[in-house]
């Protein structure tokens, strides 16, 4: 066991001045709803060995100065196992979350539903999921800390259905639990590690951290930035005389010394945290995504593309980190930089077009506002799936392009030296996006961050 703690252990390692919610159910009776025997024995040894009368507790803590609910299981109450009453619990504690208007941490450790209750017990996966709906639909923020073990409808509902999920090292984490995987399946593939690696989860924290980084997760989602932002100012050679041509426009863009996207956000965010995955299976490094605060300590999501082509789970990345910040009114920033959607086989089978599409709708859907800037390359579909309608921004060191000037020279059956006139034709430097109505201006390097949105119509802009 990573995790040797117990559930009210767990809630002392992140949260001061705890305060239960009161149940009082009385002593089992009956042997529950399907009349399993001796169940009502095995019950009140339970709250013998644990000193619980569930497999759950429930209530209100300071978690990092936010004060917050707390759903904290007890796996050495009948494995942690979910029946009707832990469902109970857990549906009082999200009310409760819902009239107070605060987050919700939960702090799983469950082998699953209850045999003993029958499909009375597996019945509260579907009232838990409605439950964690009702509190997303509120705009609260939800966050789980998978313990060891989480897995079964635990992990398939508060676990995997939150908003951010963080686990211990080590955590065995999967729907199947360890009595019931295939005789040969391989058990790294039930770790916490294996479910960071493949997209399911944002973090592994170790027990030390978790405090702290808990902490910082709420502060940031319970303090979003009013209104739109503005565009990061430039970093880079800010002086240099504008693009004379389409070649040195798309030469700047891709020059190994441009600033990229890890320069801009350390620029521009006083404290960062990212999420990790597509919840599909996927993860693209080359796209970053996460909540950063601003130097006056308001929150703004980001999305943020490397310069690397940009493969489907980076799209469907994207497209959760705005969907999440819209729900919780967190404005957005995106930083474009790529050459393009990554086009190859393992792309296409990843499903490239449905990916772009779904980001596509998620930036045109958003209702909380969306500021774009285009630092780098902006390389067709791929680029303009992550840029804001009406509110993109360019960099003097940037060029935007319905496709690379080498690709259109090819298509059009042209000799590839004749791909700097075609550059020119396409009219991709920045003042020509301008001019087009593409970007509404090009920012200038000053020493105004984002959090300064400076006048409407152009706050650092030059046209």
């Amino acid at each position: 066991m990573s995790d040797p703690t117990t559930a009210r252990e767990a809630i002392a390692l992140v949260a001061d001045d705890f305060s239960e919610l009161p149940f009082a159910e009385g002593p089992l009776t009956g042997d529950g709803p399907i009349g399993w025997p001796g169940y009502a024995a095995a019950h009140a040894r339970a709250a013998d060995r644990t000193g619980e009368t569930e497999s759950v507790v429930c209530g209100t803590g300071t978690v990092g100065g936010v004060t917050t609910v707390l759903v904290s299981f007890e796996f050495r109450f009948l494995g942690g196992s979910l029946g009707e009453r832990t469902g109970a619990r857990a549906a009082a504690a999200h009310a409760l979350a819902r009239e107070r208007g605060l987050p919700v941490v939960v702090l799983p450790a469950t082998g699953g539903s209850r045999m003993h209750e029958g499909m009375r017990a597996l019945l509260q996966l579907q009232h838990l999921a409605r439950e964690s709906e009702l509190t997303r639909a509120a705009g609260l923020p939800q966050i789980a800390v998978l313990r060891d073990p989480t897995t079964g409808g635990g992990w398939a509902t508060l676990g995997a259905g939150s908003d951010v999920v963080l686990a211990l090292p080590g955590a065995q984490v999967g729907f199947a639990g360890s009595r019931v995987r295939p005789p040969d399946a391989d058990p790294a593939a039930y770790t916490a590690e294996a479910q960071l690696a493949h997209g399911h989860l944002d973090a592994i924290v170790p027990h030390g951290a978790l405090r702290e980084t808990l902490g910082r997760w709420l502060s940031l989602l319970v303090h979003p930035a009013e209104g739109p932002v503005a565009p990061p100012y430039a970093l880079g050679a800010t002086g240099a005389p504008p693009a004379a041509s389409g070649r040195e426009a798309v030469a700047r863009a891709r020059h190994p010394d441009r600033p990229r996207a890890a320069a801009y956000l350390d620029a521009h965010f006083t404290l960062r945290e990212e999420i990790s995955g597509d919840r599909c299976g996927g993860v693209d490094p080359g796209m970053r995504c996460g909540f950063g605060r601003l130097p006056e300590g308001r929150t703004v999501a980001y999305a943020a593309q490397c310069g690397t082509a940009t493969r489907p789970a980076g799209f469907r990345t994207a497209a959760r980190l705005v969907r999440l910040a819209d729900r919780l009114g967190i404005p957005v920033v995106t930083l474009i930089d790529t050459p393009g959607a990554a086009n190859d086989p393992a792309a296409e089978r990843a499903g490239a077009g449905t990916a772009i599409a779904d980001l596509f709708a998620a930036v045109a859907s958003a209702r909380t506002p969306l500021t774009s800037l285009l630092i780098g390359e902006g390389g067709s579909g791929g680029a303009l799936a992550l840029a804001a309608p009406g509110n993109t921004w360019a960099t003097p060191d940037s060029y935007f392009s319905v496709i690379a000037p080498e690709a259109a020279t090819a298509i059009l059956k042209r000799a590839p030296e004749e791909s700097a006139t075609t550059a020119d034709q396409l009219r991709l430097r920045p003042r020509d996006l301008v001019d087009l109505g593409v970007v509404r201006g090009v920012v200038e390097g000053a020493s105004r961050g984002l959090s300064d949105p400076g006048p409407p119509d152009g706050p650092r802009g030059s046209h």
